[in-house]
């Protein structure tokens, strides 16, 4: 039976690496290479001017504070968590899943190309700004996090990772550093990368290992899965309606269709971290289970 439920659960894993990579795919050719998507993200990134006065100091304070000496930091800390659980190889993977999501975000950056439709050209000698970079560093740190805390910690430790994350994801659009695509991106990166680390931990776990029933969080995964998908379906809705103002240059556009146009990006990005932190707190307890063996 546990050979069974293992098995079950490399099945899974390899399912939810797939399909983060593949809305990945999807996300990137609709926002860069449509149109559609250029314009919808260029809606979203010039409606952060209504009250940013107001969120400036907030935003700046936040985002200056993700350097490389802060990933380092935070990287030793999940580390050292993992360590004095006894957890040498959770120490290992946790290390490798941010290192792996934030250097495949930095290629991915570099190497996509984005092509100039006219649409923002304002930003268009910028060149690919997807996916974010330090939105990744925030997901990634968040899920780690969630892998290596104690079962008693662990949701504590996911909604407020998913919290710091999305507004991490949120502070790049208001701060006008990057376009809500480049988050929502970021976090399918560090979630098919959350997927690998599972698979690693699963492969490296000892037949004495013991997993406890009692460690799942099914209720808190499902709250946060479901307000992941409800911020998702109000922000699909949010950017509908915009659609049908397509033709309107974004600089012509009223004060009404820009807030819309920002706030339900902004909706799709703490849906989307929402999710992906669900997916990992619904299957944890039987990468880490509660005695290793």
């Amino acid at each position: 039976m546990r050979e069974t439920a293992r098995g079950w659960t490399a099945v899974w894993l390899v399912v939810l690496a797939l399909a983060q990579t593949a809305a990945f795919v999807m996300v990137w050719r609709f926002a860069v290479h449509t149109q559609l998507g250029q314009w919808l993200d260029t809606v979203a990134l010039t409606g952060n001017r209504i009250g940013q006065d107001r969120i400036d100091g907030p935003v700046d304070r936040l985002l200056n504070a993700m350097s490389v000496v802060s990933l380092l930091a935070a990287t030793a800390m999940i580390g050292f968590i993992a360590l004095i659980r006894g957890r040498k190889a959770l120490a290992i993977t946790a290390t490798l899943l941010i290192a792996g999501a934030n250097v495949s975000t930095q290629l991915l950056k570099r190497y996509l190309d984005r092509p100039d439709f006219g649409i923002d050209p304002e930003r268009a000698a910028a060149g690919n700004s997807l996916p974010s970079g330090h939105t990744a560093v925030a997901a990634s740190v968040a899920i780690a996090l969630i892998l290596v805390l104690p079962p008693k910690l662990r949701v504590a430790g996911a909604f407020l990772g998913a919290g710091y994350a999305a507004a991490a994801g949120v502070a790049t659009l208001s701060a006008g550093w990057h376009r809500p695509s480049d988050a929502v991106a970021a976090f399918l990166v560090v979630g098919a990368w959350a997927a690998v680390a599972g698979l690693v931990l699963l492969f490296f776990q000892r037949e004495q290992a013991v997993v406890s029933p009692a460690d799942a969080h099914r209720v808190a995964a499902a709250v946060l899965g479901l307000a992941g998908v409800l911020a998702l379906v109000v922000s699909a809705l949010a950017l509908s309606w915009l659609v049908d103002r397509s033709t309107t240059p974004v600089e012509e556009l009223s004060r009404r269709p820009l807030f819309i146009g920002y706030a339900g990006s902004a909706a799709g990005i703490a849906g989307t971290i929402a999710v992906v932190a669900a997916l990992v707190l619904a299957v944890v307890h039987r990468l880490v289970p509660r005695w290793k063996g």
